[in-house]
């Protein structure tokens, strides 16, 4: 077998290797490395430790593969390098017999340097001490400007005095007050950046509630945490209250990740990953609060409105509404997104309300390119269509074909094509069709002002589809979304 190579030292003169110095177990140290990922403080000073240590080695090092240099332990005062930030130390660089010359004549400054430094020590040790008498004395204290309490100190400083100078101890006590109102400021920031938007903050304050996520009361928002909590992730930085927070402030107020970071004390880039996790669980476990209700339990609240123009057999009034995304880079996916009607680039939804105002269907989402009967044929939506449903949509709707093939009815505002005027039995109708179908706008003019979110230029990546995955992140969004407003009031009068 090859005989491994151990350590040797690289200072001039220096015979000591590993393979001899098992007995006295030496330690060979690496030149100091520059550390950049800890401040521009700590870089300088690793940066000014690692040329001293070269320029102590008295060699040219051009050429050399510096990670393989060695100092043994010997060259320091006390066997041991002294840490990063001990910069007074004498054992910050290597300075006992780094030559052939200092091998003859010992270096007369290291003693004398080591007891400097061992002074320094000591009289740090004696401040640790009288700062430790001064914070029992106050733990004592109940008036801070009463005259025992100034007794006291001066008693405390007679004591202290004993081992520490009159000047000293005076520049300590102004240090420790410094000291100690620091401690006090940064204390507060941080509890007031930890406490931030917890459960409290928001018990009681229902319009605290209603700006941040949206929701009309603090009850439905604590029911929502609990029905959620158990599948909300767990994290370090911040409770799950405060990512369920989080993510609803996003939806609602259309926040930035960067703006968040700083309202939450947190990376950005986490608050991207939180808000991602947190859409999934909710999109989840909320997917059933928009559901198609049954006939029956429609026929018992239909509005009254409903009752006297259309009778119980109106199913679902139906629309498509568009949210703004940016502009793809690939051409086809451009094209496909396109809307000629709102002149950008799209994502295009099929939604449903019943007569009660309630959210009962919302699609995936397709390209603005698509026709609103095109949806409408190609989605999930015609599986909920029973026979003999009335179904209310706008004229853009051309499905009374696709419906009559299920037995349902498609009613739409009569059309003025090839007639001069429409008849007054067309015109009445229309009148009260329009009257009742215009709850599915205000339903999504609802969602788009609950959760403005939806009303913004969203980026591409909420339309990809993560791998495992069968839904993009924007369709999570609009669901929940929906889902949110099925728990507000309704806008459809039952009167």
């Amino acid at each position: 077998m090859p005989k491994v190579k151990g350590n040797y030292c690289n200072v001039e003169g220096c015979h000591n290797r590993s393979q001899t110095d098992k007995e006295n177990e030496k330690h060979y140290y690496r030149l100091p490395a520059v550390i950049r990922n800890q401040g521009k403080e700590c870089e300088n000073l690793s940066s000014d430790r690692r040329r001293l240590w070269l320029s102590k080695l008295n060699q040219n090092m051009d050429g050399k593969n510096l990670s393989n240099v060695r100092i043994c332990s010997e060259h320091f005062i006390n066997k041991k390098k002294a840490e990063l930030y001990q910069k007074n130390s004498p054992d910050w660089i290597p300075t006992v017999d780094m030559s052939k010359a200092a091998t003859e004549k010992p270096d007369s400054k290291s003693p004398a340097a080591n007891k400097r430094y061992q002074r320094k020590v000591d009289r740090a040790e004696k401040c640790d001490a009288a700062n430790t008498l001064l914070e029992l004395n106050t733990m004592f204290e109940t008036d801070a400007h009463d005259d025992s309490d100034c007794v006291s100190d001066a008693e405390t400083g007679t004591a202290i005095q004993t081992d520490i100078d009159q000047p000293l101890f005076s520049a300590m006590h102004e240090e420790l007050q410094s000291l100690r109102t620091e401690n006090v400021t940064l204390s507060r920031q941080i509890c007031s950046a930890s406490s931030q938007f917890k459960v409290f903050e928001f018990e009681g304050d229902d319009e605290k509630v209603k700006y941040f996520t949206g929701l009309p009361k603090f009850t439905l928002l604590i029911s929502i945490f609990h029905f959620l909590e158990s599948c909300l992730p767990m994290k370090q930085s911040l409770d799950k209250f405060q990512i369920l927070i989080l993510c609803l402030m996003r939806l609602r107020l259309n926040l930035s990740l960067q703006l968040l970071a700083y309202q939450f004390n947190v990376s950005q880039s986490t608050v991207a990953r939180y808000f991602a996790e947190t859409i999934s669980v909710m999109y989840i476990k909320m997917k059933p609060l928009v559901s198609w209700p049954e006939r029956d339990e429609l026929i018992k609240t239909m509005p009254m409105q409903f009752r006297k123009n259309f009778g119980t057999k109106v199913a679902i009034i139906i629309d498509c509404f568009e949210i703004f995304i940016d502009r793809p880079s690939n051409v086809l996916a451009r094209a496909q997104t396109w809307s000629s009607y709102k002149h950008h680039n799209t994502a295009k939804y099929l939604i449903g309300i019943t007569p009660q105002g309630s959210i009962s269907f919302i699609s995936l989402g397709w390209g603005g390119r698509v026709s609103d009967k095109y949806i409408t044929e190609n989605c999930s939506f015609l599986s909920h269509v029973l026979p003999g449903d009335i179904i209310m949509a706008d004229r853009g709707f051309d499905i009374s074909d696709t419906l009559g093939s299920v037995c349902a009815e498609a009613r739409i505002p009569a059309f003025t094509k090839g007639k001069s005027q429409l008849s007054p039995l067309d015109v009445e109708s229309t009148r009260k069709l329009a009257s009742n179908r215009i709850h599915v706008e205000r339903v999504i003019g609802m969602v788009r002002q609950k959760y403005t979110i939806l009303s913004a230029t969203l980026p591409i990546e909420f339309l990809i589809t993560k791998e495992g995955e069968r839904v993009a992140q924007l369709d999570k969004m609009v669901h929940i979304c929906c889902a949110l407003v099925n728990l507000c009031p309704s806008v459809v009068d039952f009167n």
